[in-house]
């Protein structure tokens, strides 16, 4: 997973440098590459200056978010010995309507929980969620104005499983959306500061918003009543 993200990041950057053209890069990481510290106080608003721990990576095996941060420094690196003018977007877990004819690994987890599997959830625990519309307007804010600049965090609400549990129960009470969740460890209750990109004018959409279309999208091909 690592390898992958890295020298692909890198494998499309280079292929940029060499670009009369192209001023500005948009990079696509994750909160992932925000979000997994061990020193993270209570209900602390985490902003773009946080990076992610790469020793808290190899404790719990986050192979993920460590090839997350790898590739964004990676990238970082390589657009200040390029001079390339790189910004890089930080989303939190997307959800909305289903495009491709194969389900990808969000959009699978997402189906398990409607379908009344807690799981996958149970793992992920605390997650920031974000429509799949408002990463591609993140994306173009931050290509198109020209005083963007770094790391944007791109999110809506901060909940525990539970917390996304109840509030789809209530809207889509036709589904086994599951009420418990087992607990992983003593994860830490934190929240994502997304002031920075909403300076530039962003307006997330609420949860509810997101799963409508997601859940919309399912029932369209069938894999929900």
């Amino acid at each position: 997973m690592i390898i992958p993200a890295v020298k692909g990041t890198l494998n499309v950057l280079k292929s940029c440098a060499k670009s009369s053209s192209v001023k500005r890069v948009v990079v696509t990481s994750s909160s992932a590459a925000v979000r997994f510290r061990d020193d993270i106080q209570p209900y602390e608003a985490l902003d773009e200056s946080k990076w992610t721990s790469l020793d808290v990576c190899e404790t719990y095996q986050l192979w993920y978010a460590k090839a997350k941060v790898l590739a964004e420094q990676a990238a970082w690196e390589f657009a200040r010995k390029s001079n390339l003018d790189l910004i890089v977007v930080l989303p939190s877990f997307v959800i909305g309507p289903v495009l491709p004819p194969d389900l990808c690994s969000t959009a699978s987890d997402v189906l398990g929980l409607l379908r009344g599997d807690n799981r996958t959830f149970s793992y992920h625990g605390r997650m920031g969620y974000v429509h799949i519309d408002d990463v591609a307007t993140a994306h173009i804010l931050v290509f198109e104005e020209p005083s963007a600049e770094g790391r944007y965090i791109c999110s809506s609400s901060v909940l525990e499983s539970w917390e996304l549990g109840e509030r789809l129960t209530v809207r889509y009470c036709e589904l086994s959306i599951p009420q418990e969740f087992e607990k992983y460890g003593d994860r830490p209750i934190y929240l994502l500061n997304t002031s920075k990109l909403e300076k530039l004018g962003m307006q997330f959409k609420t949860v509810e918003e997101m799963y409508d279309d997601c859940v919309s999208a399912f029932k369209a091909r069938g894999l929900l009543p």
